[in-house]
């Protein structure tokens, strides 16, 4: 298996509730807000608040998490280098996902505004 493979796997099993507290936290260190937050995550995903509480709590895996989401149509316009991977050329669709939402969380934390966090064609 290679590194590529391996960091896909383990992005597929990891728990989507062990990373969203360091969401939360990220983002209010830098002044915004867990609302703030929920909102770009609404917008890549389609879930609502009440979904989003639901996944936390089943403690449901990135896998999981993207399998029930819808993912928005314009989310291809997310464009960037996170976590040192540039996510337009990441290949395994899962792996993509996962490094989208990193990016917007990134960019929410860095004080983007908003309307441009939540690309339009």
């Amino acid at each position: 298996m290679n590194n590529s493979n391996t960091q896909d796997q383990r992005i597929a099993k990891m728990i989507f509730a062990s990373v969203y507290p360091m969401y939360v936290d990220k983002v209010e260190k830098k002044g915004r807000t867990k609302e703030e937050l929920h909102q770009v995550i609404t917008w890549l995903t389609g879930f609502n608040d009440r979904k989003l509480q639901q996944l936390i709590k089943d403690r449901v895996t990135f896998e999981d998490f993207f399998r029930q989401a819808s993912l928005n149509p314009n989310a291809r316009l997310i464009t960037g280098v996170i976590c040192g991977y540039r996510v337009e050329e990441i290949e395994n669709p899962l792996t993509q996902q996962a490094r989208y939402l990193d990016k917007l969380v990134d960019e929410l934390a860095k004080g983007r505004k908003m309307e441009k966090i939540l690309r339009s064609a």
